[in-house]
């Protein structure tokens, strides 16, 4: 979740820059039907254990006090808010980033018996910001072996860096290898190779790769962030978030697709367009028009489950007062493989 508030670019001419947005697709049964605990949900991840959904997203619980806001779901439609995560934020993220007071963007998988939450650690408007890491053995805080362990540092940035620590989400490629995308704006996103046996950098010195980036003039801001990874038919695809979250219903986030056989990039859109370009394809697109309920659909996820596929997002919801909103579309594949989505 970007923190900046500088130059503001227009999502109309991004979108018109990049050519028509893909033909719509029915609206989403899900979002139509969803009720409970839905706000405030800002950039949500959404995962299965058992049978019950877990969505996490930036925020403090209000009741504990507690960082990551936690909610819960047997059907997708019905959510029940689980309150938060952390009590407080890592003493090593505090001496790390002095002055930061929240944890952002989790971001969670289940790996070697554990599951692996990652989160940011920022202040407003630096790139001097961090990623850690918490385990638990099962979501589930009603079983005896729940139990958050923090495992420190993962990545750092600081103003001496082209990039920025924060949105970061794991991916294990078709090789067995093991990569945390992450970036907010500054030169984009970057791709680290991870050590699969501790979910930290493989090895701190190792350059990045980069993969998506937004163009702009000097001294403007380049508004991409929130990368998320996934697999279907061959291909990798990217998904990452345009231009500005954070603004209520002026926000004017929207959120494109590339994809690649190599998980290094290049990511292509469906035009061939270049997501090194800020370019590549639409999947959710700015609300801008008066009349529409929800605006500036972001920083998305992917999760599949029993043969449906589903992006995860936030949006801004007009009728109450801009709230960021839950939000989960089905994915619709087209014949040559990209996804569509509703609204």
């Amino acid at each position: 979740m970007t923190r900046l508030t500088r130059l503001r670019l227009s999502a109309g001419a991004a979108l018109l820059a990049m050519g028509a947005a893909p033909a719509p697709v029915p609206p989403s049964p899900i979002n139509a039907a969803m009720t409970g605990d839905l706000v405030p949900t800002h950039d949500p991840v959404m995962i299965k254990e058992g049978d019950t959904f877990y969505v996490y997203a930036t925020g403090r619980d209000k009741a504990s006090g507690r960082h990551i806001i936690a909610r819960t779901s047997k059907d997708l439609i019905h959510w029940t808010a689980q309150g938060g995560l952390f009590p407080d934020i890592p003493e090593w993220a505090k001496k790390a980033i002095p002055g930061t007071d929240g944890m952002w963007a989790p971001d969670v998988h289940f790996l070697n018996g554990q599951y692996y939450l990652y989160y940011a650690v920022s202040t407003f408007g630096s790139n001097r910001s961090a990623i850690g890491l918490f385990t638990s053995p099962t979501l589930d805080p009603a079983s005896p072996y729940y139990q958050w362990t923090d495992r420190g540092l993962v990545v750092m940035s600081t103003p001496e860096d082209d990039f920025n620590a924060i949105d970061a989400n794991h991916f294990i490629d078709r090789d067995g290898k093991h990569w945390l995308a992450l970036g907010s704006f500054w030169s984009g996103i970057k791709l680290f190779a991870l050590n699969p046996a501790t979910g930290k950098l493989r090895a701190p010195d190792e350059k990045p790769f980069s993969i998506a980036r937004r163009l702009a003039p000097a001294g403007a801001a380049a508004p991409i962030e929130a990368p998320f990874l996934f697999s279907h038919g061959g291909y990798y695809y990217l998904l990452a978030s345009y231009d500005y979250c954070c603004k209520g219903v002026n926000s004017t986030y929207y959120t494109v697709v590339g994809r690649s056989k190599d998980i290094r990039g290049p990511y292509l859109g469906e035009d061939g367009s270049r997501m090194m370009d800020g370019q590549g394809t639409v999947i959710l697109k700015a609300d801008l028009r008066e009349t529409q309920r929800f605006r500036g659909p972001g920083h998305p996820a992917f999760l599949s489950d029993r043969g449906t596929d589903y992006i995860i997002y936030h949006a801004y919801d007009k009728e109450h007062g801009g709230a960021p909103t839950l939000r989960i579309s089905p994915i619709h594949w087209t014949a040559n493989g990209w996804p569509r989505a509703a609204l």
